[in-house]
């Protein structure tokens, strides 16, 4: 059997590198995370030869060792694992993306340049010439689009080729004067390192790239050496070495992009431009936004997800499968707390959560055709001028982004912020987002008590943008998180038609994440509740209300009365939460399901949820569950973003202490405001409180300090990771 072949595809963050990596894998591609990080790696085999492997390597603008994603590269690219590139590069913005292109030929892997976008270049009216840009890198370089699928195979046969041919890599050539630095260090390096990477560790070890050098033995005579040229090419530079080859670069791909880009026939606004001018407008871009998040939801939770919803929990959930179910169980004559187990338990919970699946999957088509077309980096730049004003940069809600699908990614992209006080208050606030866990509970609190209603959906999107906002303002004003800024940098691509197919597969890949959890945590979790809700401390079968889940709830309830649902139930499905946030709706549905609240109406049952709650109840459990601590997944990626367990306790106890304090805010104003109750000592607690708040917020900054120190253990676990 012939050896495999490796491709990597490489490139600037939004060059359409995962778009041409999804066109030619299709579905013969998985899902993993790179060895020692949480950064998502894809692999495929190419569709039309098995024997190619492609790696999807991590969007990067430079292979310096600054973020997770960078360190992916480059360590892969190091490991002598790709037999060829495909550096992916964005035609439109040709200086951007050859910046690193620079760097990949370095690594002395062959390189193709899949020159993707040409489409929208030629309807900006710039020319460029192929040959000239093939002949000045001295690489096969492939005009493509990933949009309308032109080119992508052609580049992969020309990488292909150039990696079974082995010829000669050529680098590119900078000023004489480093280059006479870099052919020195290569003698003093002699067969230190290999022959194919030995021009790239040249460059590393001139720039005193530490991680470069700590993978070398080289003896103090080398380094010594080296070290002196160095100093004597900084001399004649009359610069640091960093920047002299960082100058040289920009000078190399500077004078390249003008020998074979040309100009544009007039100055004129490109399409995205325009469409810019209006959705990153200063005063119309969040009500833009907020408008499109209201739509999203609608759709979501009331319109098309709606429907689909309504008919699995009222007929495929709520009568034609338990009653299958229960006909097929008596004829096989089981036992009656078996029937239960199957019924009351396994069918009613798991049953309850899956009925969310549609609204699952619309909501996540309706962000995949933003994400896809462009608009969610904007969204970044949009919110990167708002939490600039309270010391926060645009790089604190790229993981509040991702955490709309997961909390644990979203917590894990944390670690690309390089100010550490920035990065812990990203991680305390990161899962104030609802993330796709948290839709079953938004979807059956907007249909149970308000179905006439579409703004409680759009409304729990928004309570999460305001408290991870407010949070920052009040916390960045502390002394223990008082810093400033870092700046955020990121290319905006041009807008484009999004493409079905990645819009389907985005929708289905959380869809099925959303099953497979159903299917495995939820399902053990509806277990363990039945078992306690049916029977009692003597192991009794028994009515729900005299049962061990019962009892336990009875005894934490009164902490929840003051913010509206002091009852048993919510108290134990707030608590299930913890393990997998689904397993709230998933409890009610066992709770409300049993004993005499049953019903053959699945409508029916969701109905018996207002026995226990009111409108403003509901609503105010709703608003806890949405800010409260999150499952235990995204708790154990909170500690090892915290590298310490004092600030991971202290992340967890002001999520709670938030949710509680706003839920009671909500509650207890609504009493007064609403339902026209008396004024009390509650509601005299609840101006006080946001009194407070109010002065957290519009209060001076304290002065900056430095983070508590930690432990020199948690220290080198910080550098391992």
């Amino acid at each position: 059997m012939k050896n495999k072949i490796e491709i990597a595809l490489a490139g600037n963050p939004n060059s359409g590198k995962t778009s041409t990596f999804n066109h030619l894998t299709g579905s013969m591609q998985h899902v993993g995370n790179w060895p020692g990080v949480t950064v998502e790696r894809k692999s495929g085999q190419y569709r039309k030869n098995t024997q190619i492997e492609l790696q999807d390597l991590p969007g990067i603008y430079s292979m310096s060792p600054y973020t997770p994603e960078e360190i992916v590269a480059r360590d892969y690219l190091l490991s002598n694992s790709a037999n060829a590139i495909i550096d992916i590069v964005d035609a439109t913005n040709l200086e951007r993306n050859l910046y690193l292109t620079t760097q990949l030929m370095e690594t002395g892997i062959p390189v193709v340049i899949g020159l993707n976008m040409m489409d929208i270049l030629e309807k900006q009216n710039r020319p460029l010439n192929i040959q000239k840009l093939s002949y000045g890198l001295g690489v096969p370089v492939v005009p493509m689009s990933a949009l309308k699928k032109k080119g992508l195979n052609k580049a992969v046969k020309k990488a292909l080729y150039i990696a079974q041919e082995h010829g000669e890599v050529q680098f590119p050539t900078y000023d004489n004067r480093l280059e006479v630095a870099l052919a020195e260090i290569l003698d003093v390096l002699g067969n230190t390192v290999p022959t194919r990477q030995a021009r790239w560790f040249a460059i590393k070890l001139f720039e005193r790239d530490e991680k470069a050098e700590a993978t070398l033995d080289l003896s103090e005579m080398q380094k010594k050496e080296i070290e002196e040229i160095i100093q004597i090419t900084e001399k004649v530079f009359d610069d640091d070495a960093e920047a002299i080859v960082v100058n040289e670069r920009y000078n190399f791909v500077t004078q390249l992009s003008a020998l074979c880009l040309g100009e544009r026939d007039s100055i004129s606004f490109t399409f995205s431009d325009k469409i810019d001018r209006i959705v990153t407008n200063r005063f119309l871009a969040l009500p833009i936004f907020a408008g499109l998040m209201w739509l999203v939801y609608s759709i979501s939770i009331q319109w098309i997800g709606g429907f689909g919803t309504d008919f699995l929990n009222e007929q495929i959930f709520g009568d034609w499968v338990p009653n299958i179910a229960e006909k097929t169980l008596e004829n096989w004559q089981v036992a009656e707390w078996l029937k239960s187990l199957i019924i009351d338990g396994i069918i009613a919970g798991c049953g309850a959560v899956l009925g969310f699946l549609p609204q699952i999957i619309v909501l996540f088509f309706c962000l995949g055709i933003l994400e896809d077309c462009g608009y969610m980096s904007r969204i970044a730049f949009v919110m990167d001028r708002i939490f600039r004003r309270f010391g926060l940069s645009g790089k604190s809600f790229i993981p509040m982004l991702i955490a709309t699908g997961c909390g644990v990614p979203g917590v894990m992209a944390s670690r690309t912020i390089e100010n550490e006080k920035d990065r812990r208050i990203t991680v305390m606030v990161t899962t104030f987002m609802p993330c796709s866990a948290k839709l079953p509970i938004i979807a059956l609190i907007a249909g149970a008590f308000f179905p006439k209603d579409n703004w409680v959906a759009p409304s729990a999107y928004m309570v999460g943008i305001a408290a991870i906002i407010l949070s920052g303002i009040a916390l960045k004003k502390t002394k223990l998180f008082s810093s400033d800024a870092t700046p955020f940098i990121m290319e905006l691509p041009s807008y484009h038609l999004p493409m079905m197919k990645n819009v389907v597969r985005y929708a289905f890949e959380h869809g099925k994440e959303f099953v497979k959890r159903a299917a495995t945590i939820i399902f053990v979790m509806n277990i363990v509740i039945w078992f306690t809700s049916s029977f009692s401390w003597q192991l009794h079968m028994v009515e729900t209300e005299d049962s061990i889940l019962a009892s336990l709830g009875r005894v934490l309830a009164p902490i929840f009365a003051p913010i509206g649902w002091g009852n048993w139930k919510g108290t134990v499905a707030t608590l299930t939460g913890l393990v997998a946030k689904e397993t709230v709706v998933g409890t009610f549905g066992i709770l409300f399901h049993a004993g005499e609240l049953a019903s053959e109406d699945g409508k029916e049952i969701w109905g018996n949820l207002t026995q226990s709650f009111t409108a403003l109840s509901a609503y105010s459990f709703l608003l806890f569950n949405l800010l409260c601590a999150p499952c235990f997944a995204a708790i154990g990626a909170i500690h090892k973003e915290m590298h310490n367990f004092k600030w991971t306790v202290m992340a967890i106890a002001y999520q709670c202490g938030l949710a509680y304090v706003v839920s009671f805010l909500a509650y207890q104003v609504g009493l007064v405001v609403i339902e026209k109750r008396a004024i009390n000592i509650l509601t005299v607690l609840a101006f006080l409180l946001a009194a407070v708040i109010l002065f957290l917020l519009v209060r001076k900054p304290a002065k900056k300090a430095e983070l508590p120190s930690i432990s020199s253990k948690d220290f080198e676990e910080m550098e391992r990771v």
